[in-house]
Formats: C-alpha cells, structure tokens, sequence
C-alpha cells in the first residue's frame, strides 16, 4: 500500500540523514516504524484484555492466609531411621 505523507522539507532530510546513518532508506525506516506501532498496539490491546480479567476470581468471602495454605510445607518432614 502506498501512503502519502505531509512533512515539512527540513524534519523530512532530517529523518532522511538519520535513516541513512542506520543503513537504511527513508522509506524503509518508516516501513519499519509503522510495522512496530501496529505490533505495539496489538500488545497493549492484548494487555489490556488481560489487566481487565485480572482479578475477577471470588473467594465468596474468605480469607486466605498464607500459613494455613503452605502448612504441610511448614511442617519439619519426619525422617526414618533404618537398621544397621
């Protein structure tokens, strides 16, 4: 897809210069820019959809104590002792 750009002449070979420092074509690093603003749109849409679900779980009110949960991995392991 062809896309035309308004850009004031100095910022253009400004951004020209600098593309050419990277090795690359005006045109390829705003390619290149474009296909990463779409991708880190895509993420944040993805990060949002999670950050919305987080949380929704329900307990129904109890509370949950981190001791009680770990109890059996609190509790010293009984050792066995075998015969010499």
């Amino acid at each position: 897809m062809n896309i035309t750009l308004s850009v004031d002449e100095k910022t253009a070979e400004r951004a020209r210069a600098v593309a050419q420092t990277m090795g690359k074509s005006l045109n390829q690093a705003v390619r290149e820019f474009l296909s990463k603003l779409a991708d880190d749109e895509s993420q944040a849409g993805t990060i949002n959809d999670l950050a919305a679900t987080a949380g929704g779980g329900n307990s129904g009110g109890a509370r949950i104590h981190r001791d009680a949960t770990y109890a059996d991995r609190l509790q010293p392991k009984k050792r066995v002792r075998r015969a010499a």
